[in-house]
Order: C-alpha cells, then sequence, then structure tokens
C-alpha cells in the first residue's frame, strides 16, 4: 500500500500489544491523542479499498476496553513478522554503519552449553569491537540482574511477566524430566505423571523469583527447600529432600551417581526467551538478540520448581 508511514505501523503494532492508548503512548514516548492520530492515519490507509467490504477500523474502542476488529487481528498477523524484518534491515545497516561498540553482557541461569557459547563467539567475530561475556545470574533471581544493569540482558526460563522488560527470542522448549536420589520411588521408573509429581515434594526456588514464575515451575503442592542455585537444588535432591525438575539437556549435563532422571509426562515444556529492560535495549542486544535466533541457539538451563 502506498504511502504507509512506519511510525503508524510501529504505534500500531504497540497498541495491539498493550491494547491501551496510554500505556502505548508511554512506550512510544508520544501522548495518547498522537496514538489516536496515527491509528486513524493508519486505519483510512488500510480501509480505504476495503471498507465496503470489511470495514476500515483496526481497533474497537469503547470507554472500558479496546480491542482489536477482525480486520485489526489480521493485519496485525501479517505486519508483524515484516516489520520486525525491515527494523532489523535497518538496524543492520545502522550497526554495519556505525558498528556495534563497547560491551555486552549476556546473563545465565544456572548453565551456559557450548551452543550459547558458540553464539557469544560468532557475536565476537561479527562484532569485534564490542566485548560480549557471559555472567551468571542467580537462579532464584531471573531478572534482577537486568534491572540493576548487573547484565545488558538475560536467558532466563519463562513465563516473563515484567512490564519493564522486553522478551526478545523464545527458544529451546524441552521436555522434562525429575531429579530424585536413587532411593526414592520414582528412581526405577521409565517416567512419570504430571498427577505424580504434583503429590511429591519438589525443590523450590527461593525469593526474589518473582511468585508466579515459581508457581509455573512448581506442579506440586507439596512444599520442598529453597534454594538459590542449581548446586545447591542438586544437592537436596541427592540428600533425599525433595525432588527438582530439569529440561532434558540440562539433566544430561548434570548426570551424576546419586541422582536419576526420570521423564516426565503431561507437563509443559520447558522454554527459555532472552530479556532486556526497555530502557537498556541497545545495537549491541538486538545484534544478539538476531544472532540467537539465526543460529537455531538452544540452551541447557536448569528449570527450577518452586
Amino acid at each position: 500500500m502506498a504511502g504507509l508511514e512506519l511510525r503508524e505501523l510501529e504505534c500500531f503494532l504497540v497498541l495491539a500489544e498493550e491494547l491501551h492508548f496510554g500505556r502505548a503512548g508511554e512506550r512510544l514516548y508520544v501522548s495518547q491523542s498522537r496514538v489516536s492520530q496515527l491509528l486513524s492515519a493508519l486505519e483510512r490507509r488500510v480501509g480505504g479499498r476495503l471498507e465496503r467490504r470489511v470495514g476500515g477500523r483496526l481497533v474497537r474502542r469503547t470507554s472500558r476496553r479496546v480491542a482489536l476488529t477482525p480486520l485489526g487481528e489480521r493485519f496485525v498477523e501479517r505486519l508483524r513478522p515484516a516489520y520486525g524484518g525491515l527494523r532489523d534491515a535497518v538496524e543492520d545497516a545502522r550497526a554495519a554503519a556505525r558498528g556495534v561498540e563497547g560491551s555486552l553482557r549476556i546473563g545465565f541461569q544456572g548453565v551456559a552449553d557450548a551452543r550459547l557459547t558458540a553464539a557469544v563467539r560468532a557475536f565476537r567475530s561479527a562484532h569485534p569491537e564490542c566485548a560480549a561475556d557471559l555472567v551468571e545470574i542467580p537462579l532464584a533471581d531471573p531478572f534482577g540482574g537486568v534491572r540493576e544493569g548487573v547484565v545488558d540482558a538475560a536467558v532466563v526460563l519463562l513465563p516473563v511477566q515484567e512490564p519493564d522488560l522486553v522478551l526478545g527470542p523464545v527458544f529451546s522448549r524441552r521436555p522434562q524430566t525429575v531429579a530424585v536420589a536413587l532411593d526414592h520411588p520414582f528412581a526405577s521408573r521409565t517416567a512419570v505423571t504430571a498427577a505424580e509429581v504434583a503429590e511429591a515434594p519438589l525443590v523450590t526456588a527461593a525469593p526474589p523469583a518473582p511468585a508466579y514464575w515459581r508457581a509455573a515451575h512448581a506442579p506440586s503442592a507439596v512444599p520442598g527447600p529453597a534454594v538459590s542455585t542449581l548446586q545447591e537444588g542438586l544437592t537436596q535432591v541427592a540428600a533425599g529432600r525433595a525432588g527438582m525438575l530439569l529440561c532434558r539437556p540440562t539433566a544430561a549435563y548434570h548426570r551424576r551417581e546419586d541422582v536419576a532422571f526420570v521423564p516426565v509426562e503431561g507437563v509443559p515444556e520447558s522454554a527459555l526467551g532472552l530479556v532486556w529492560h526497555r530502557d537498556g535495549e541497545s545495537a549491541a542486544v538486538r545484534a544478539f538478540a538476531r544472532a540467537l535466533t539465526c543460529r537455531g541457539v538452544s540452551l541447557g538451563v536448569a528449570q527450577v520448581v518452586a
């Protein structure tokens, strides 16, 4: 469509995520009325020829809520990947012109496997003027390092429900196992079910991990010991205190003689995502996010149960 403005497209995508004109304006650093103006301009461009057939409105607004129309839902589905590709192309050009400089610190929880370190090496090769390093962050504090500036971005276990953080690439969806001591009733099994795990004590992540984050990794009503690190959790498992959920790559990495790792059926796969602070986004962070996606990096990080 001729005449489309990138600012209008960006505004629509942000509004589609927030479904709130005020919050969209805050993210875009413009007034609520400016968001409305940009949306109206886009609706006129999109709706022109289609208006007689499907209507030109992308968003339905009432005094209480904002929702996408069917046209808006279709448009955002098609627009998001195209806009992302265009934005990446622009950022790549800018980075190539001025270079990605300075330093980049990437946090990880528990384990950084060979594929993550390979991605860091590839980033360093592409951007030799930027010093990239890996920094371990506490298993029980997935978001603190980003907020406090200890790291520029972090690879963390999902879910992420932090309004001040951006969730970038999501990857490494893996089946889960439960780690138990050798004399645990599960140890001799070839697999256990989610219902069985729900009745067993499980290792929990200690605060300051958010309650929702701990709850998402706690398919058990039976409390277990709280830990801050992966090694603390495995030690509690080996001592017979509780079981602990681990994604399969992490289980394979941490094979030990006094712990059995049993597949769990019926629990959601673990998944990882790269997060950074909304106020801390940089060319280096965006370049590393693209590197993770392009290289198909999959990390073996512990899945901790709360």
